[in-house]
């Protein structure tokens, strides 16, 4: 395969041990909180040797290959645990800490965790209550520990408690994303796929630097946050700057105060912290490039930190199914290429774009199916091989259902997607999940949900409903409705009541007739 030979083979927990014998003294995690002097501060040393205490008090209560789920913002404990649980063999999967009652229900009992460890409570959800609440059904779950209990659940374990030997093949995490059932399926990411990415993507592109600060505002549920903005300092000796929530004066503050190498977001975070009122007042020299990625990135918004900061911006296209790095601008490339394009392949990722009709390749310049190839692909779903066949055919190649173009020289441009998923900030929503939320509403006959455009989140979820003939019922009402059922970044923000829905001749609304209409202001 091509680009093989930069593919090591090698765990999560292979890599913090090398980084801990190469500079045990180091900085390596920071607690990226408002008061400089409280920030607690791990190096390299103690954080693998807080890793394999964590790790041995895990095998004191599950088994290599079990899975267990964290539910939490981002705290330095979550960190702790993704590495634990890589030096012990335990699949980690990341929950989103925004999701309520059926959605935590779905993600814990389809990967049969056997434990989950969470924050008692987060913006104002109180999330122990809520595992209380699913435990019932969820015959798997064994364990629930606080992570204000840490402390003494690391300590729990047997000094004398062996590590098993992890391969590279072994799965390291699931990370739920939507799909074409419109309910979040596992993806099931393997430790060569996880390291290998973060290091060719983010610590070579950007050709991180031992001692660097890496400013991390990515939510940790996210590969982007857990695996890039993680592992590539690890990989790189350099010094993770963990900020316990996207807040645009804070991100700001941390940044200066720990000299961060790194501005960097979703375009929604990039634009928050250009609008800032302290932005002009704080002082970015330590600064070295910008990244972005996650959704579409806007060539102005490139253009425009670029020409603010005095640095190049890279962008990388990304899918969690792919660990999740697939294309990347670098600083080397063109301001044209870099404000335009999502790059060339990473080594070692194969990208092909196909006429989605027939899967023949499609020449430069024409637009396809983007898919992808190599060590990078998840092993598959969770539990669901007729799916996994259908995202991953015979060959090897991971059917992404975005559009692309390719030019003769490999840079990709993305120019929209096959599926119907939305992505606010960031974020994948998919419509039917949305859909199911609003009608059980019922003042609700039906719905529909689609993606249309917003300056400031990239797209917005928008609701057209038709009432139950004689009902009643407001914006505020349903928004409040979907809002108790779904994570707050699901729930629509725009909304058009309707008498009738355009259909197909099967029955099935035409949703771009619905967007094309709300965009033409019908």
């Amino acid at each position: 395969m091509p680009g093989s030979e930069v593919v090591r083979e090698e765990t999560v927990g292979d890599l913090l041990r090398a980084a801990a014998e190469q500079a045990s003294a180091a900085p390596a995690l920071v607690e990226g909180i408002a008061e400089a002097d409280a920030r607690r501060r791990w190096t390299y040393g103690e954080l693998l040797d807080e890793a394999e205490r964590a790790a041995k008090a895990l095998l004191g209560r599950f088994a290599p290959g079990e899975r267990i789920a964290v539910w939490a913002n981002n705290i330095p404990e979550w960190i702790l645990l993704e590495l634990a649980a890589a030096l012990a063999g335990v699949t980690l999967v990341t929950v989103n800490p925004a999701l309520r009652e059926q959605e935590l229900r779905h993600v814990l009992g389809n990967s049969q965790a056997a434990g989950v460890f969470l924050v008692r409570e987060y913006r104002g959800s109180r999330m122990a209550e809520l595992v209380e609440h699913v435990r019932a059904d969820l015959p798997h779950l064994r364990e629930a520990v606080l992570f204000e209990d840490w402390r003494a659940f690391r300590d729990s374990g047997s000094p004398g408690q062996p590590l098993p030997v992890v391969s590279p093949d072994d799965a390291a995490q699931v990370q739920y994303t939507s799909g074409t059932t419109g309910t979040p399926k596992g993806a099931v990411l393997h430790h060569r796929g996880l390291t290998n990415n973060a290091r060719l993507s983010y610590a070579e592109k950007l050709a991180m630097r031992p001692g660097e600060a890496f400013v991390n505002p990515m939510p940790l549920f996210h590969t982007a946050g857990c695996v890039l903005a993680t592992l590539a300092p690890i990989a790189t000796l350099g010094t993770q700057v963990l900020l316990p929530w996207f807040d645009p004066a804070l991100h700001l503050h941390v940044m200066e105060s720990e000299r961060s190498a790194v501005f960097g977001g979703v375009p929604t975070m990039i634009l928050a912290l250009l609008g800032h009122p302290d932005f002009a007042a704080t002082d970015l020299s330590s600064v070295r490039y910008a990244l972005s990625g996650g959704a579409l990135v806007p060539p102005d918004l490139v253009r425009r930190v670029e020409a603010t900061l005095g640095v190049p911006m890279s962008t990388v296209y990304a899918q969690t199914e792919a660990s999740p790095g697939i294309t990347m601008t670098s600083a080397d490339d063109s301001p044209e290429d870099r404000a335009a394009t999502v790059g060339r392949p990473l080594p070692a990722c194969e990208v092909d774009i196909v006429d989605p009709s027939t899967e023949a390749s499609c020449p430069p310049g024409r637009i396809g199916e983007v898919r992808t190839r190599g060590y990078h692909v998840m092993t598959g779903y969770l539990g669901l091989p007729e799916q996994t066949a259908s995202a991953i055919d015979a060959e090897g190649w991971l059917h992404t259902g975005d559009l692309g173009r390719r030019d003769e020289r490999g840079y990709l441009r993305i120019e929209g997607r096959i599926k119907d998923m939305i992505i606010r900030g960031g974020e994948n929503i998919y419509p039917q999940e949305v859909e199911h939320a609003l009608l059980t509403h019922p003042a609700i006959e039906t719905a529909a949900v689609v993606g249309v455009p917003d300056p400031e989140w990239g797209e917005q979820v928008a609701a057209f409903v038709r009432l139950v003939p004689g009902a009643a019922a407001d914006e505020a009402e349903l928004f409040d409705h979907v809002r108790g059922i779904l994570a707050p970044h699901k729930t629509p923000r725009v909304w058009r009541f309707v008498t009738e829905f355009p259909l197909t001749g099967s029955g099935k609304v035409r949703k771009h007739v619905l967007r094309d209409e709300y965009l033409a202001g019908g």
